[in-house]
């Protein structure tokens, strides 16, 4: 049987309790722009929902191994609703994988031809992943493609990490 109460609103302990996290992370998610400041009220300031549930998802996004500036996209592109279903999901975190995982993994598919290309010049970010290897990325990118961008450098620098000695 559940004996927490219904809550609210939580003073700055009380919510990194309720999210699994330190009140110094929470403090920096609000100055990164990871969840909103609270209403000030001085030594009475407290957090509401919203924060209780920003904060559930971020862990949840951190567990699939997004860096804080996905999470931020995601944070943004996603309703209150979506934010509570995510932060109700599995935090157990899935391992990236490397190379195929199976024969049919290793065939690399052309993506299907959209139509005509636009003639506007199109202004891009060059991302060098690691010598010989080269990511761009188009400044009118949506924050998904961006957030997958992001997820594969930090996956790149991952694998490096764990190739030293």
């Amino acid at each position: 049987m559940n004996t927490r109460k219904t809550q609210s609103e939580w003073k700055l302990a009380e919510l990194a309790e309720e999210a699994g996290v330190s009140p110094r992370t929470v403090r920096y998610y609000v100055q990164r722009g990871l969840l909103p400041a609270p209403p000030f009220r001085g030594p009475d300031t407290v957090y509401g929902e919203e924060h209780v549930v920003r904060l559930k998802a971020i862990r949840v996004l951190q567990a699939r191994f997004l860096p804080l500036d996905a999470i931020q996209a995601e944070l943004l592109r996603l309703s209150l609703d979506e934010l509570r279903k995510l932060a109700e999901s599995d935090v157990t975190p899935t391992p990236p994988t490397y190379g195929p995982t199976s024969p049919s993994d290793s065939q690399i598919v052309a993506p299907p031809a959209t139509g005509p290309r636009p003639t506007t010049t199109t202004r891009y970010q060059r991302w060098e992943l690691i010598p010989g290897l080269e990511l761009h990325v188009a400044d009118s990118a949506d924050a998904k493609v961006k957030a997958l961008a992001e997820r594969v450098r930090a996956l790149i620098e991952e694998f490096q990490d764990k190739e030293k000695p």
